[in-house]
Parts: structure tokens; sequence; C-alpha cells
């Protein structure tokens, strides 16, 4: 009897420790989604710097509760992509000026490493799939669709970066260019900055012509084109949209 009793409490609580296993990879599992979609939020220049990222209005607009979000905000501060004031909150991240240069800079060395490795390692497969994303950008462009093109654009450099195979620099890259549109946002002049139609192009070419030289140049020049677009020293833009309009949560959200 009291063998079969413990039998029955061991069972117990291995359903119970599965319990907390499963609830826990589920909290995992929402609060990726939620970094994933913030991440993308940012990319996208849908959330502008400065702006206040209240738990409870994330929670309500992604349907999860606080523990997730704050687990998501977490993850975000360590890409810094958002800031924790005590007694304050969390922001979404608001780079200086001089931040906004570091990260330029840093792209311009990190890019033209990754395209120099691009002239030895990249196979006509992999150049005709980065044409085609080229193209793509290219069409959105040309259809008014400039978040999408922005959005190509950034696919672009990330994943010629996931074509060289350097996961190291992969890894430095995807840092660099999550935090550009917040750059971007933060130091714009008034017209977007966006890449010029032939520069993706051109660094394509000179890659599948072998030229590390003038690939390397061409990256250079291209990053250095999109940091002569920003006015660098302007001051961010206030106010208190609804969060879940930003993020696209919004059932009524307007299509931009």
């Amino acid at each position: 009897m009291a063998e079969g009793m413990t039998e029955a409490t061991d069972a117990a609580g291995a359903k119970a420790d599965g319990a907390r296993k499963g609830a826990r990879a589920a909290s995992v599992d929402e609060a990726q989604r939620v970094f994933e979609s913030l991440r993308n939020a940012v990319l996208d220049q849908r959330l502008p710097p400065g702006l206040q990222l209240k738990e409870q209005a994330l929670a309500d607009a992604f349907g999860v509760n606080r523990a997730v979000i704050r687990q998501a905000l977490a993850k975000l501060e360590i890409y810094r992509l958002v800031t924790h004031e005590p007694n304050r909150g969390v922001f979404v991240a608001h780079p200086t000026v001089a931040e906004g240069r570091d990260i330029f800079t840093a792209r311009r060395y990190v890019e033209a490493a990754i395209v120099d490795l691009a002239v030895e390692r990249l196979r006509p497969a992999d150049i005709a799939r980065l044409r085609l994303l080229v193209k793509r950008e290219q069409q959105a462009y040309a259809a008014g669709e400039v978040r999408k093109a922005l959005r190509l654009s950034i696919d672009f450099h990330l994943k010629l970066a996931a074509a060289v195979g350097n996961g190291v620099l992969t890894s430095f890259l995807d840092e660099l260019v999550t935090r550009t549109p917040l750059v971007v946002l933060a130091h714009r002049r008034e017209s977007a900055p966006m890449c010029a139609l032939s520069e993706h192009e051109r660094i394509l070419d000179a890659i599948e012509a072998r030229d590390a030289g003038r690939a390397k140049a061409l990256m250079v020049e291209h990053v250095g084109h999109l940091e002569g677009r920003l006015a660098l020293g302007r001051p961010p833009e206030r106010g208190e949209p609804s969060i879940a309009r930003l993020l696209g949560l919004e059932a009524d959200a307007d299509e931009e």
C-alpha cells in the first residue's frame, strides 16, 4: 500500500514538474515573440526614440502577462534598443550624436571585412539570390513603398553577411544594423535616408568580378552616404502614440 502511494506521489510530482517546465517554455516562447515583434518594429522605424514602453500597455497589446513583457524588454536592453531609467520606466533608446557616429564607423569596418570575404566565398547562386533581393528593393521604391524598401535594404546587408558564413561578423553587423534605424529616426533630415538604387547592385558587381578592393571601397562609400544623409544633432520628436497602433496590433490600425 505504501509503495503504491509512493508511486502515485512520484507520478503527481513528475506531472507537476512537467507542467511547470511547460509553463516556463511557453513563457520563453511568448517573450521571444514579443521581443521579435518589437525588434521588427525598430527595424521598420515604427518606434520613435524616447518612446516610453509601458508594461501594461504592451501586455494588453500582445495578450500576455507583464512577466513576459519584462523578459522581452530585458533582451531588448541587451541589444541596446531600449534603456531602463530607474523610477521612470523603459524607453526606446535614443542614440546620441556620438553613438550614431560610432555605429556608422563600426559598420564601415565590419561591412568592409564582410565584402572582402564575400569576394572569396560567395557562389553564383548566392549572388543571384542577393540580386533578386536588390530587385525587390528597387521595385518597392518605385511603387512608393518606402518602409518596405528600407526593410529590404536592411535585409540585403544582413543576408550578404550571412552568405559569407562568418558568424562573429554576422553577429556584430546584426547589432549595428538593428540600432541604425534609431539613429536615423533621432537624427534624420526632412526626407528619410535611403539607399541609392544602384549602390547595392554595384557592390554585387564588384563581388562577382572578384575585385575585393573595389567591393570594399564601394561598401565604405555606401555606408558613408547613409551617414551623410543624417542631420546629426536634430532634437527628437516627442509624443504619446498608441503602442498597439505603432506595432500594428490594433485591428483598425491604418496601413502606411
